[in-house]
């Protein structure tokens, strides 16, 4: 079979696009008073959790914790914006105004956009926004999930940890460079080096499967979660975790409820070593040994999670997790998430699997060979100068509302 001009770009639009409408968006209960009916619910939402109730029991006598979970498509931001100092909550007025900044963006044509037809990085744009999702209407009450430290905000990543961060993303710019993702220049010498640290990211290179993103090669979801649907079955001695995201990255956990220590230092596993245990009516689950093949928000092997799971009422579950890692961040941080219960009904929630990228990775690794070919037949681009690596840019709405650095 013939193959034509930019064949590694064309397969690499045919790669899985995490779907990011669910993702980005997080429910928050437990809003301040307001004058509509939509602030009135949620404001009584939070007064009834805070004055108790029965409490739901399984069949043992333990908090009941069981069900499908959702995060209700309302998007927060993961840290707050500066403005709002230490203020947790909206004003009504500022969230009507962020609702209307939400809908305007919106009417964005996303990844319809066709600008530039033909071009590398129209084609780079792979799906268009039909695979984003339905876009979100509404809008979170709290300025942020981040509750800890009090302004809402990400701690500030140690020296070491800042240094280790900017040479990886030092050369994965250099990948680029001379393409259209990329600084203008010719090829750079770092091409031919290993990356610095172990990559996860969608590099500009393709000598071997180590080159592509974590999620081309079906590593899954890392830990923590944020966004997606959950299904939590509980049993006396563990508590299992079924989440579906993104694009074939969902997996099962199961966590132990035991009082045994950690494993050893020397067992590392990719969703860490957890345990579990009960405090009062909130499961509290400990994860510690985690990879160096794993990558949240720059923390890898030393990332400490303390996860504590709390049914606020029969609809709302509480979510509330503290992530250290004194080599990364300066200190510790810890946020809330608030998921609303889904029908119980069959097939609600289905097993996820990354046969796409499966397949894809081998195909990009044997067109990059037939593309190389070409090139040095004369009979084709370099492929070391097309950029393989931005995905078409950030031009999906759906996501208003993504942390910032």
């Amino acid at each position: 079979m013939k193959i034509r001009r930019n064949p590694y770009v064309f397969l690499m639009a045919l790669m899985a696009v995490p779907i990011l409408a669910i993702s980005l968006a997080e429910r928050t209960a437990g809003q301040s008073e307001s004058s509509n009916s939509k602030g009135s619910a949620k404001s009584a939402s939070t007064a009834k959790s805070a004055g108790g109730g029965t409490a739901l029991k399984t069949a043992w006598g333990e908090p009941d914790l069981q069900g499908i979970w959702s995060n209700g498509g309302v998007v927060v931001s993961f840290q707050r914006d500066k403005k709002y100092g230490d203020r947790q909550f909206l004003t009504e007025a500022e969230h009507q105004q962020a609702v209307q900044e939400l809908l305007k963006r919106n009417e964005r044509i996303g990844r319809d956009n066709r600008e530039g037809r033909g071009t590398e990085k129209d084609v780079a744009r792979a799906y268009n926004d039909f695979w984003s999702g339905p876009k979100l209407s509404e809008v979170s009450y709290r300025t942020s999930q981040i509750i800890d430290p009090p302004d809402g905000r990400m701690p500030a990543y140690t020296p070491e940890a800042q240094a280790r961060i900017n040479k990886q993303r030092d050369y994965l710019q250099a990948l680029l460079q001379g393409t259209s993702g990329g600084k203008p220049g010719p090829i750079s010498p770092l091409r031919y080096q290993p990356p610095p640290d172990y990559n996860l990211d969608r590099m500009n290179r393709s000598d071997g499967p180590e080159d592509r993103s974590g999620q081309e090669r079906c590593f899954l979801n890392e830990l923590p979660v944020t966004g997606g649907v959950m299904r939590i079955v509980e049993s006396p001695d563990s508590v299992d975790f079924y989440y579906d995201i993104g694009q074939g990255m969902g997996f099962n956990r199961v966590v132990p409820i035991t009082n045994r220590a950690h494993l050893p230092k020397e067992i590392r596993q990719y969703w860490g070593d957890p345990t579990a245990r009960w405090e009062g009516d909130t499961l509290v689950v400990d994860v510690t040994n985690f990879t160096h093949e794993s990558n949240y928000r720059g923390s890898r092997e030393n990332l400490h999670l303390i996860e504590r799971y709390k049914r606020v009422d029969a609809q709302t579950l509480q979510i509330t997790i503290t992530a250290e890692d004194p080599t990364t961040w300066v200190k510790p941080f810890t946020y809330v998430t608030d998921l609303k219960k889904s029908p119980d009904k069959p097939n609600m929630v289905y097993e996820g699997g990354c046969q796409e990228g499966n397949y894809a990775l081998l195909d990009m690794l044997a067109n990059t060979r037939a593309a190389e070919k070409l090139f040095s037949e004369g009979k084709g681009p370099d492929p070391a100068l097309e950029d393989n690596a931005t995905g078409g840019g950030e031009d999906t709405p759906n996501t208003p509302f993504a942390a910032q650095p």
